[in-house]
Order: structure tokens, then sequence, then C-alpha cells
């Protein structure tokens, strides 16, 4: 099996001061395998690494993240094909993400699993995101 590792480059104006957490925590923004870009859990974290107070800025924030890793693939929102989304507080914020979701996705719409969690690896952390989308030429 041939897999790519997608990098975001330091100093990336959508991903600011956070790329570091792809080395600190050992993993990937994204990888290619099989046709398909399997995206990891994104935040809403801003690019100076401050986490913002509503649902809403956070969802933005981490929906405009994965569109930065697509872009890095040549790639757009409308290449998702399945999402998961984690929530901290599901009940009090879902119509909020709701709304920015609204603002973002597009149809044709990608599957989509909401999950309600106790925690995220931050506090303050509302929502994170992990995505896989499709190469329109799945011999890649």
């Amino acid at each position: 099996m041939t897999t790519h590792t997608v990098e975001v480059p330091e100093g990336n104006a959508v991903f600011g001061t956070t790329t570091s957490a792809f080395a600190s925590f050992g993993y990937s923004a994204a990888v290619r395998a099989h046709g398909l870009l399997f995206i990891a859990g994104t935040i809403g974290r801003r690019a100076d690494g401050t986490i913002p107070e509503t649902i809403e800025e956070q969802t933005e924030i981490a929906i405009r993240k994965i569109e930065e890793i697509l872009r890095l693939e040549n790639l757009d929102l409308s290449a998702l094909v399945d999402i998961t989304s984690y929530h901290v507080d599901i009940h009090q914020h879902l119509s909020g993400f709701s709304e920015a979701k609204g603002r973002l996705i597009k149809a044709p719409f990608p599957t989509w699993t909401i999950i309600g969690v106790t925690g995220l690896a931050s506090p303050g952390l509302l929502v994170e995101i992990r995505a896989t989308a499709a190469y329109p030429d799945a011999s890649r």
C-alpha cells in the first residue's frame, strides 16, 4: 500500500503556530491512501494558539483548517465524503455548530456522524472534526 503524508508547512496562515502539535503529539495532518485523504481530528484553535469561547467560531476555524488541508492537495470541501465530529456539551452547542457548519458545507453533503464526549485535548475546546475526502482520480 502506497501512502503519502500531507504536511502543513510551518508559518501556514490558517494553522499559524498550531502546526507544532503534529510533531509534539506524533501524528500527521492527513494521509493519502487508496484514492482517499484521511484528515486527522481538527480543532478550532486560532492560528495564534488561543481557543475561542463560542462553538460557532471553533467550528468555523476547524472547518477552515480542513479546507486548507484539502487545498494543499488541490481539493476543496466538495471532496469530503465522510465526517465525524466530537462535541462537548452537545445539547447546549449543537444549534451553534449546525449554524456554522451550514455556512461552510454545501450540497452534495458528506456523511456525518456527531458524537457527544465529556472532553477534548485542551480545556475550552468544544468540537473536534475528523474527515475523509475522495480524490477525483482514484488511482492516486
